[in-house]
């Protein structure tokens, strides 16, 4: 990890004679060496919530703006993406780096994409996935590598394709269809391949999580149907007709993903963020009251399986609509999947539709400023609802009428750590110990430790002064921070806490500052 800020000597001197005036106890929640630390109740204010937002390369529709830019354009471009999300105080950023069958890494298996230089195969000069998932730790936010497992261009024409692209090299893996060009999922090679070209990014990368969007099988475009016949006909033995065996296809991608994922690096989150509606209630007793497109039908994803066989850590589906809306009414969403996640450990977060906020076209719903923050309000009443992700990047900094800074104002205000996932292990690093320089705090590196958060006081603390989120000024992946926000004249006590790559936070330890002039 690149740590954000170099300690001055000055700085690291302070830090020999450390000024910390005792230990605070572990915040509330928190998972600790101690097995008899008493736990604080939480309050109101959101101690732990997803925050994350989705940066979508294909297309160029968030980063980078356009393809063959130079790299300090590229780099910078990114960064402010970053520094935005962080003044929003998100804590995840969610990054496309395989938007079709390419790669945002020199992969052994693909080339590099199109999107980065506008020739498929073209080097851009440097790592860019290093420098991606590098700069989001730097600022203590979680980089989720999104990739996207079956398109392969969206051009029809493979012709267009690198020489050496691997659909080009294996024709029969690959269908034109509404206009792209996809892999055939049920071919067991392909299944193969993709995984292996997915898995050489968590191999090599200190990525936190694996993430999938709702590309499987592709949407129905028009009236044809994607041309697999072949396909069923030589491997869909076992199965009377072709729906259930394109599930099938799908659900051992997912199996298998989930098995390899932890098997490599145990730590890293899967998850995948599908269509909004699994099936209408009209199709089945158990879906949603809903009467739109079915996940489970068009793109064949049993999104409920996978919850209810736990072979995904978090499911973030896209409810995109609006309180209300006949079709799909998010009011009638947010609960239908609070249900499905409620007791699988698998947890939930909300995909939201920043991008139809304040949008030419959209309904009335969409041109209130309140709309957004009014999703977040309502998922209040839902505790299995674990936090959101937004789509998409340019459209949080587009703000168009104001609606996203509304809502950050109303439920962002300030920094939340990312909910804990058991399963997955880890426990809290020992306690960091900070001195007060002015309104800088620092602190030397923890072992295990790979984020920090920082708390600010008026006062003494009690000792359940870390369970109030409201307290907390800062999550960082450096060593130091500088309080701009501290009020002239006051003489703050702050508090730092350690935190593992999977946020289990230690006990803090309390600074205190001389008085500001």
């Amino acid at each position: 990890m690149v740590l954000r800020h170099v300690l001055s000597l000055a700085t690291a001197a302070l830090l020999a004679g450390a000024l910390a005036a005792g230990p605070l106890a572990a915040p509330a929640g928190a998972r600790t060496r101690s097995a008899g630390t008493r736990s604080c109740s939480a309050p109101a204010t959101a101690q732990r919530q997803l925050r994350g937002v989705w940066i979508a390369s294909v297309t160029n529709i968030d980063w980078p703006s356009a393809p063959g830019l130079p790299v300090a354009r590229q780099q910078a471009e990114y960064v402010r993406l970053l520094d935005n999300a962080v003044a929003r105080h998100l804590n995840a950023v969610f990054v496309q780096v395989r938007p079709t069958a390419d790669a945002f890494w020199p992969s052994p298996y693909e080339p590099w994409s199109q999107w980065l230089t506008g020739t498929q195969g073209k080097n851009p000069g440097y790592d860019p996935l290093a420098f991606l998932v590098r700069e989001a730790h730097a600022r203590g936010l979680e980089f989720h590598a999104w990739f996207n497992p079956y398109r392969v261009s969206m051009k029809a024409d493979p012709s267009l394709l690198a020489p050496d692209h691997p659909a080009r090299r294996h024709p029969d893996w690959v269908h034109p269809y509404g206009g792209k060009l996809y892999y055939d999922p049920g071919i067991p090679a392909v299944r193969r391949f993709v995984e292996r070209a997915m898995l050489d990014a968590v191999r090599r990368y200190d990525i936190d999580g694996v993430h999938f969007d709702d590309y499987f099988y592709p949407y129905p475009s028009g009236s044809a149907d994607f041309p697999d016949d072949a396909t069923f006909a030589r491997y869909g033995s076992g199965f009377a007709e072709k729906a259930s065996w394109r599930r099938h296809n799908i659900d051992l991608l997912v199996r298998e993903m989930d098995r390899r994922i932890h098997a490599l690096k145990p730590w890293v989150k899967f998850g995948i963020s599908p269509f909004g509606i699994w099936r209408n209630k009209t199709s089945d007793p158990e879906g949603s009251d809903t009467n739109g497109t079915e996940s489970y039908t068009a793109i064949s994803a049993d999104t409920r399986g996978w919850v209810r066989k736990r072979w995904i850590d978090y499911i973030a589906p896209q409810i995109y609509w609006y309180i209300g809306f006949a079709i799909a009414d998010y009011a009638k969403l947010v609960p239908w999947w609070a249900r499905q996640v409620d007791g699988t450990g698998v947890q939930l977060y909300i995909g939201q539709a920043d991008y139809r906020q304040g949008a030419a076209g959209q309904a009335a719903p969409w041109q209130d400023p309140a709309e957004l923050s009014r999703h977040l309000a309502f998922n209040r009443a839902y505790p299995q609802v674990a936090g959101d992700i937004h789509f998409s990047a340019k459209d949080m900094d587009a703000d168009r009428i104001g609606a996203v800074s509304r809502m950050v104002a109303d439920h962002y205000a300030r920094p939340a750590l990312v909910p804990l996932m058991p399963q997955l292990g880890g426990h809290a690093p020992h306690r960091p110990r900070p001195a007060v320089t002015g309104s800088t705090v620092a602190w030397r590196p923890v072992q295990g430790a790979v984020r920090y958060a920082v708390y600010r006081f008026d006062g003494s603390p009690g000792r359940c002064a870390l369970g109030d989120a409201s307290h907390r000024i800062a999550v960082t992946g450096g060593t130091s921070f500088t309080d701009t926000t501290a009020e002239p004249g006051k003489a703050y006590v702050y508090a730092v806490t350690a935190l593992d790559r999977l946020w289990n936070e230690s006990p803090g330890t309390e600074a205190r500052p001389a008085r500001l002039t």
